[in-house]
């Protein structure tokens, strides 16, 4: 089952090669693709973050108020996602719907090398093969390595970039935090980049590189549609008005 995947996942690339004339093209209209697939997927996430922003700090503050009490404090957790519809675990699921695709991508481009040596996998010149990873052409000059080390910094950049546009506007501790965490992510996804093949980097670029975009994007509408929806929301708050009434004064009482 996992070969007929691999040999699918050729076939639409080859054939958009053959259309295209170039390998690396065909990748990145793959991954156009592949993204517009799972748009409506990565629009829930997106939507999930924007949603833990605002619950970020209702959620420290449970986490302070029962932080003896681990019980309690999940209890209000769930009622906290339950009343703001927000699910912590949404945004696992566009990552775990890519990996299949990575890993198809990476044995399909590490293995055709073998299986159909004749053709050229070229990405107009700039990077002369595909199928081989950084590791294999540093030996061959700088020159020859430099396309490959930029699909490395892209393919670990683009990991890095999403988690400081979500957290740059959250306290200096929490986004301090996440900074570390992002650094120690990109060290690894370069370390990942040294071994795969450039194919896979540009694949996993490309779609880094849409996915900010679209998330960009997004979050600009969903702060757009809440800013209307806060501002239509007091245009039609009724107007209390405070009306002070003057105590009446008594009716001098008549003289009989």
């Amino acid at each position: 089952m996992w070969d007929v995947f691999k040999d699918w996942i050729f076939d639409c690339i080859a054939f958009f090669a053959n259309f295209l004339g170039d390998w690396g093209l065909a990748i990145i209209v793959i991954t156009v693709i592949f993204r517009l697939l799972v748009a409506p997927i990565m629009h829930k996430q997106i939507k999930s973050t924007f949603q833990m922003q605002k619950v970020q700090p209702l959620m420290q503050e449970i986490q302070k108020k029962f932080a003896d009490n681990p019980v309690r404090q999940n209890e209000e957790m769930q009622k906290l996602y339950a009343e703001t519809k927000f699910n912590p675990l949404a945004g696992c699921v566009p990552m775990l719907i890519q990996m299949p695709i990575f890993l198809a991508m990476f044995q399909t481009l590490r293995e055709i090398g073998y299986s159909h040596p004749d053709e050229v996998y070229s990405f107009y010149g700039m990077v002369t093969d595909l199928t081989k990873t950084p590791a294999n052409v540093i030996s061959d000059g700088f020159g020859a390595f430099f396309p490959y080390l930029v699909l490395m910094l892209v393919f670990a950049l683009a990991t890095f970039l999403p988690m400081v546009l979500q957290n740059i506007k959250n306290d200096s501790a929490q986004r301090n935090q996440m900074l570390i965490m992002g650094g120690v992510m990109t060290i690894f996804m370069l370390w990942i980049s040294w071994s795969s093949p450039a194919g896979v980097l540009l694949f996993w670029g490309a779609s880094s590189v849409i996915g900010i975009l679209q998330q960009q994007l997004t979050m600009r509408h969903l702060k757009r549609v809440e800013a209307q929806a806060e501002a239509a929301r007091i245009e039609v708050e009724p107007v209390k008005v405070d009306v002070e009434r003057k105590a009446k004064k008594k009716r001098p009482a008549k003289k009989h």
